[in-house]
């Protein structure tokens, strides 16, 4: 038998990014990098798919789909577009999207900074200096000011982890630096700004009259594991890249404890600075002297990444390990341009966590619908929902249709595995 039942009390949710659904922003340090012909496509983050004008009719659409819950992000470009400078009429229009979510039965999950930051903060040394973390403060008072009584849950941060490593270390993504010391430092202070702004958001609506703020931060992970595990070497880099890239910062944004190698900025002090583990997860590493690569013969995505779903559960129970608290799983998704074999990377990813016994409570999938994906552009097809190039037209993908009868029927039932999954395949190289 292939079917299996959700979680009890779990939430299926989808996904919706400024910079890679709204447009129209034009104060993005990410305008700037298109202009200097910095995406693969030459896709323009400023027309994305239209989401900032299209909105009510993307949450209708969202709730005819079923979804109960929606991680909405908040464009700080838009909302602050010059330093000190607020938008007045994106903060309403942010209220106005909320308020018809809730209207229509979709818990949002607020993400407050995803990759993406204004021009004038990169100009001004962006995550790289220290006394920056009070700009990023100064916007997230300004946002929950106006939407704390609206919304009670928040990630100060998603995907924090990624945007260190591409923006300062790979330099795939704006400013694009290419530096080992920078990326340590900004992952430093992106900690210290997360915890900053876990207690300042719990303040503020404390100081509104709310009490049940839950708030936490999203990284990126990555299962890293050897190539060869007989070899000690290869055990040693995979638990050394592991750590580079997430073990350590994740550890100093949950606890205040920064071990090497980040440094603790100042006025930091130990304690539990999330009431949820927010989880993003894609894929695994396998890592060897030659660094990390995809596992050989493994099943791909269209942009090659492994498709690996054990890995999801084995990155939770770690976690858990750590500190017990609800899971929610925030990003997990596939590029899949044909929408060939997305309804199996779902499935198997919900069985796999639905089986792992882990307390998780949530899983979002990413993205709604296709949209502009960073340095990829339009390229790479994550959504549930396809949208045409030129109209903006959207259209339900046989995978948005599985998933919104997974979640109507709170299962994955023999008959939408047969209709859905059964036959479906992932690339092997």
């Amino acid at each position: 038998m292939n079917s299996f039942a959700l979680r009890p009390g779990m939430l299926l949710g989808v996904t919706l990014t400024p910079l890679q659904h709204e447009g129209g922003s034009i104060h993005s340090a990410w305008n700037g990098w298109y202009s200097l012909g910095n995406i693969a496509d030459g896709a323009n983050p400023a027309v994305a798919v239209g989401h900032f004008d299209r909105w009510r009719e993307d949450t209708l659409l969202m709730r005819s789909m079923n979804v109960r819950t929606c991680r909405i992000g908040v464009s700080w470009a838009r909302i602050e577009p010059q330093e000190g400078v607020f938008n007045e009429s994106a903060l309403e229009h942010l209220r106005e999207e909320l308020m018809l979510m809730l209207a229509v039965g979709i818990k949002p999950l607020v993400a407050l900074f995803e990759a993406s930051v204004p021009a004038w903060f990169d100009e001004k040394g962006g995550w790289l200096k220290e006394d920056n973390i009070s700009c990023y403060l100064v916007y997230v008072e300004r946002v929950v000011r106006s939407i704390g009584h609206l919304v009670n849950e928040y990630l100060t941060m998603s995907g924090a982890n990624e945007y260190a490593r591409r923006a300062y270390r790979e330099g795939k993504w704006p400013p694009g630096h290419l530096s080992d010391l920078q990326y340590i430092t900004v992952m430093s202070n992106l900690a210290a700004a997360h915890i900053r702004a876990y207690r300042l958001i719990k303040d503020v609506r404390l100081s509104l009259g709310f009490k049940n703020s839950r708030v936490s931060f999203a990284n990126t992970l990555c299962d890293y594991e050897p190539k060869n595990e007989a070899n000690p070497l290869h055990r040693a880099l995979a638990k050394q890249s592991e750590s580079l890239n997430q073990k350590a910062m994740g550890l100093s944004m949950l606890t205040g404890e920064f071990i090497a190698p980040l440094r603790r900025p100042h006025l930091i002090r130990r304690g539990i600075y999330a009431d949820f583990h927010a989880v993003g997860y894609y894929s695994r590493k396998v890592v060897s002297v030659r660094g990390s690569q995809t596992m050989e013969n493994s099943r791909r995505s269209d942009i090659d990444w492994e498709i690996y779903p054990q890995g999801l559960v084995k990155c939770c129970r770690q976690l858990t390990e750590l500190v017990r608290l609800p899971i929610y799983i925030t990003e997990n998704g596939v590029s899949d341009t044909e929408d060939a074999f997305r309804s199996r990377f779902i499935y198997e990813h919900l069985q796999a966590i639905c089986l792992s016994g882990l307390p998780i409570k949530r899983y979002y999938y990413r993205s709604f619908m296709d949209g502009f994906d960073y340095n990829l552009g339009a390229s790479a097809r994550f959504g549930l929902v396809a949208v045409d190039s030129v109209t903006k037209e959207r259209r339900v993908k046989r995978s948005g249709e599985f998933f919104s009868r997974v979640i109507e029927e709170n299962a994955v039932t023999q008959e939408l595995y047969n209709e859905y999954v059964a036959g479906q395949e992932f690339k092997i190289p």
